[in-house]
C-alpha cells in the first residue's frame, strides 16, 4: 500500500515524505485501551480489527470484542469493523451487528484479512458500486482518475460512498490528510447535493494538484506528467542558472505566502520544464559536437551542425509529451551553470526563442527540440567566447541547462503576448528627485519583455513614487519618450526557422493594434490635440499613449505595492541586491484574478566600494568627463584608449552604421588586451536606432567605461534595467550619463578632437594618451570623473 501511493511523489524526497504518512497499526491490549484510543483518534482512524474475547476491567469477558464493536458502531456506524475468534457462532452475532467476522481457523484467513484492509480500509483502488447490486460501476486507481472520472460515475453510486465517508478514508489511506478532511466535511444527505459534491470535490483536487507543485522541483515521470506539473526536470545534472532562478522564485513564494491571493492578484511562476546539464553533456558527447566548438566556424556553421545533431531519444520522448499538455505558446530559454551567478551573470548571452503550439502536435514538438538545439549552439558563438574571455572563463568548460517555460499573456488573432512585461531593481543607480538608490526602480513595458531588456522605449518608475514619473512629467516629455510599438509573437509556425535571430518569429506592433485587442485600456492615455492634454481614458479621440496611469495612478492593478514586497522579500533572501524579470496578464476571463508571474530572478553583482578621499576637488580643466550620474564602482588605470562619435552634424539615422565599425575596433582592442573609454550620445545598447547606438554587448566588450551623452537637440533618458546594463554592472565597466542641461557636468571633446587619430571616419574618432587617464567610480554617491594624464 505505502509503495503504491508513494508513486504520486513529485521527486524522491516527496516520496520519502509520503511514505512517512503511510497507515500506523495501533496495539490495545484490553478493552479500555481500545476505547481510549477510539476516543483519542477516531476522526484518523481506518478501521478496527478486534478479537472477541479480552480483558475488560482485568477480568476476562468473552464477548468484549462484541461490546467494542456497539460502542464504535454508536460513535461511527460506518467505521470498518472486523471481528476475529476460533469460534464460528460469532459470525451471527457479527452480521447482526453489521460488522465483520472471520473465523481464525480459516485456512484463508490471511486472504479474507488482505480482503477486508484492501475493501473496506480502502488500501486497493477505490471501486464505485451500484448500491442496488453491489456490482462495480468504476475504478479509481490515482487522484488525478478520480477528478477525471467522478462527472460519469452514476449519482446513487456517489451519494452510497460520500455518505458513508468512504472517498476520505481512500484519500487517508493514500497520506493526503488535507484533502480527506476537506471532502469529509462535505455534507451529502440526499442525492439533491451530489452535483454540488462534485463540483466541490474536483476544485478540492484542483487546488490541491496546483499547490502541491508549488516550491518543488519534481522529477519528470512521463507517464505521470500533466497540466498540473508547475516545475519538472529532465535529467540529473545541474539546472543552471536561470532555472535555480526559477526554484528560488518558487520557494520565495511559499514561504511568504505569496500564492494566495495578494490584493485580489495571483502571484505564480509559469509552468517549466529544465533540461539539466546532463542532457547537454550527452547531446554533446552522443554528436561528437567539442570538435567543431574549438575550431574557427562561423555562427551559421555553428548553428547548422547543431541543428543537425540528434537529442537523446529519451529527451525527445519527454518533450513530446510536454507538447501533449501545452496550451500556450513555450519560450526556450538559456538555463548554464555560469548563467545569473553571483559573480559572472552572463545575462543576455545566449539566445531564448519562442515557439507557439502548432495544430500538429509532431510539427510543435520538432520545433521545440530544434529551439532546443540552437540555444545550445548560441553558447559557442563568437559573441559568447569573447565575453567568456573577458571575465577569463573558458567558454568549453561552460555546461548547458535550457529551461521550457510557458509564455505568459493570451492570443489576439494571429499573434500573443502579455498584457505588460517588466524589470525590476531593487537597488535604483539614477535616483531622481525624492527616490533613493535602496527603494529600487521599475521599468514597464506593453507586450513581450524584448522591448525592455533591448532598451526599447518603457516606463521607468519608483515603487515607492509610482506616481511620480520623470517621462510623463510634461506633454512633451510624454508625446516623446512613451512607447510607440510593442512586441508580440507571431502564432503562425512557419514564422520559426532555426536562425541566429532568436527573435525571428516576433512581431513589431503599433499601439494602435494593442486597442484592437483590448489591452490598451489598462495602460493607455489619450493625447487630446483641440486642448493639448493628456486624458487617461481611450474615451476621446487623439493619439494613444501607453502611460499606465490606470495602475499607477489609479491602482487598477496594484503593481507598485507588489513590487516593493517582492523586491524586498527577494534581497533578504538572496542577502544581496537583486534584478527581477515579470510579466502581467489581466485578460485572464470574468470570475478570475489577474496573475502577475515571475520570470526570473539574479543578484546584481556587488563590487567593492571604492572611497577616495578629496577626490572630486578636482580641477574640470584637467578632466575629460565628470558626471553626477555614474554607475560602477572603483578606480582603473589602465586605459589610454578613446573612440568617440562625433558630436558635429550628429543625427541618429546613422546609428546602425556605426556598430560594425566599433565591432571592429572593439576586436582589434581586445585582441591587443587593451581597454578603452567609450562616448556617444543616447543610448548605448538599445535596440531602436533612434534612441541610441544599437550595439550587442559583444562588440563593446573591452570597453572600461561607456559615457552616454545628450546633445541639445538629442535628449534621451538613460537606460536602465536591461540585460547589457547588468553585465555593465556586474563587470565593473563604468556607465556614466551627461546632461547638458546640469552645470556639473563636464565632457571635453574638444580636447579630443585637438589629439591624432589611430582610426577616424566620417561618424567617429579613435584617439589614444601616451599614459593612462585614471577612472574613478564612487558608485554610493554617483559621482564618476575620467582624469586626462599627466602630460597635458
Amino acid at each position: 500500500q505505502s509503495r503504491n501511493f508513494m508513486d504520486e511523489g513529485l521527486n524522491d524526497h516527496h516520496r520519502g515524505l509520503r511514505m512517512r504518512g503511510r497507515p500506523k497499526i495501533l496495539l490495545a491490549r484490553n478493552y479500555e485501551e481500545a476505547v481510549h484510543l477510539f476516543d483519542k483518534y477516531q476522526n484518523n482512524l481506518l478501521g478496527v480489527i478486534s478479537d472477541v474475547s479480552y480483558l475488560k476491567d482485568g477480568e476476562k469477558v468473552v464477548d468484549a470484542g462484541l461490546e467494542l464493536a456497539r460502542y464504535i458502531k454508536t460513535k461511527d456506524k460506518y467505521m470498518p469493523f472486523l471481528l476475529q475468534s476460533s469460534d464460528s457462532k460469532w459470525g451471527a452475532v457479527a452480521k447482526a451487528l453489521k460488522v465483520s467476522f472471520v473465523s481464525k481457523n480459516d485456512p484463508l484467513l490471511l486472504r479474507s484479512l488482505s480482503d477486508f484492509i484492501t475493501t473496506y480500509m480502502a488500501f486497493g483502488d477505490f471501486i464505485f458500486i451500484d448500491p442496488s447490486t453491489h456490482l462495480e460501476v468504476a475504478r479509481i486507481k490515482t487522484l488525478k482518475e478520480l477528478q477525471q472520472k467522478i462527472y460519469s460515475i452514476p449519482d446513487e453510486s456517489l451519494f452510497y460512498h460520500f455518505s458513508r465517508d468512504h472517498v476520505s478514508k481512500w484519500l487517508k489511506a493514500r497520506a493526503l490528510f488535507s484533502l480527506a478532511k476537506s471532502i469529509k466535511n462535505l455534507r451529502v444527505a440526499s442525492l439533491d447535493d451530489i452535483q454540488h459534491t462534485k463540483v466541490a470535490v474536483c476544485e478540492f483536487i484542483n487546488s490541491f494538484r496546483s499547490m502541491k507543485g508549488r516550491g518543488v522541483i519534481a522529477k519528470f515521470y512521463r507517464e505521470d506528467f500533466d497540466e498540473y506539473a508547475s516545475f519538472a526536470r529532465i535529467g540529473n545534472g545541474s539546472i543552471g542558472g536561470k532555472a535555480r532562478g526559477l526554484a528560488f522564485l518558487n520557494t520565495i513564494i511559499n514561504k511568504y505566502y505569496l500564492s494566495e491571493p495578494v490584493a485580489d492578484v495571483v502571484l505564480a511562476v509559469p509552468r517549466s520544464v529544465v533540461l539539466s546539464t546532463e542532457v547537454f553533456d550527452e547531446f554533446m558527447n552522443a554528436n561528437n559536437l567539442h570538435a567543431f566548438t574549438s575550431a574557427q566556424l562561423s555562427d551559421d556553421e555553428v548553428l547548422k551542425v547543431f541543428v543537425e545533431a540528434e537529442l537523446p531519444v529519451y529527451v525527445q520522448e519527454d518533450v513530446l509529451k510536454f507538447c501533449s499538455v501545452l496550451k500556450k505558446p513555450i519560450a526556450i530559454r538559456s538555463s548554464s551553470v555560469l548563467e545569473d551567478s553571483r559573480y559572472q551573470p552572463f545575462a543576455g548571452i545566449y539566445a531564448t526563442y519562442m515557439i507557439s503550439p502548432s495544430p500538429s502536435l509532431h510539427q510543435t514538438h520538432h520545433q521545440i527540440c530544434t529551439a532546443i538545439k540552437c540555444v545550445y549552439a548560441s553558447a559557442f558563438y563568437r559573441a559568447s567566447k569573447r565575453y567568456a574571455a573577458v571575465i577569463r572563463s573558458v567558454i568549453d568548460e561552460e555546461r548547458m541547462g535550457v529551461v521550457l517555460q510557458e509564455l505568459v499573456g493570451q492570443a489576439h488573432g494571429d499573434v500573443f503576448y502579455p498584457t505588460f512585461s517588466g524589470v525590476a531593481r531593487s537597488v535604483n543607480f539614477y535616483p531622481i528627485g525624492d527616490e533613493k538608490a535602496e527603494e529600487g526602480v521599475v521599468s514597464v513595458a506593453m507586450g513581450l519583455g524584448k522591448h525592455i531588456v533591448e532598451g526599447g522605449a518603457s516606463l521607468r518608475f519608483s515603487p515607492v513614487y509610482p506616481k511620480k514619473i520623470l517621462q510623463l512629467s510634461s506633454v512633451d516629455l510624454t508625446l516623446k519618450d512613451t512607447q510607440k510599438t510593442f512586441y508580440a509573437l507571431d502564432l503562425q509556425p512557419s514564422a520559426f526557422i532555426p536562425s541566429l535571430d532568436d527573435a525571428i518569429n516576433f512581431k513589431k506592433m503599433p499601439i494602435k493594434d494593442a486597442e484592437d485587442h483590448g489591452t490598451l485600456r489598462w495602460l493607455g492615455s489619450v493625447y487630446d490635440y483641440r486642448n493639448q492634454i493628456i486624458r487617461d481614458n481611450l474615451l476621446n479621440d487623439g493619439l494613444r499613449l501607453v502611460t499606465f496611469s490606470n495602475i499607477l495612478k489609479y491602482d487598477v492593478f496594484p503593481l507598485a505595492p507588489l513590487m516593493r514586497k517582492i523586491l524586498a522579500a527577494g534581497q533578504r533572501e538572496m542577502n544581496q541586491a537583486i534584478e527581477l524579470e515579470f510579466a502581467v496578464d489581466l485578460q485572464v476571463g470574468e470570475g478570475k484574478l489577474p496573475v502577475l508571474y515571475l520570470l526570473q530572478i539574479r543578484p546584481i553583482v556587488e563590487n567593492k566600494e571604492c572611497v577616495f578621499d578629496d577626490c572630486w576637488a578636482v580641477d574640470k580643466e584637467k578632466l575629460l568627463v565628470y558626471s553626477n550620474s555614474a554607475l560602477g564602482n572603483g578606480l582603473v588605470t589602465d586605459v589610454c584608449d578613446v573612440i568617440y562619435i562625433k558630436t558635429k552634424d550628429f543625427s541618429p539615422q546613422y546609428n546602425a552604421l556605426i556598430v560594425p565599425i566599433i565591432d571592429t575596433l572593439n576586436k582589434k582592442l581586445e585582441d591587443e588586451q587593451k581597454g578603452y573609454v567609450l562616448i556617444g550620445p543616447g543610448r548605448w545598447g538599445s535596440q531602436d536606432p533612434w534612441l541610441g547606438i544599437p550595439i550587442k554587448w559583444g562588440a563593446i566588450s573591452a570597453a572600461r567605461l561607456i559615457v552616454e551623452t545628450g546633445l541639445d537637440n538629442y535628449r534621451i533618458e538613460p537606460s536602465q534595467g536591461t540585460h547589457f546594463f547588468h553585465n555593465l554592472t556586474s563587470l565593473n565597466v563604468g556607465y556614466f550619463t551627461i546632461n547638458p542641461a546640469f552645470e556639473t557636468d563636464v565632457l571635453n571633446l574638444s580636447f579630443l578632437d585637438k589629439l591624432p587619430a589611430v582610426y577616424e571616419d566620417e561618424y567617429l574618432r579613435h584617439v589614444r594618451f601616451d599614459k593612462p587617464c585614471i577612472i574613478k567610480m564612487d558608485g554610493k554617491n554617483g559621482n564618476g570623473m575620467v582624469e586626462l594624464p599627466d602630460e597635458t
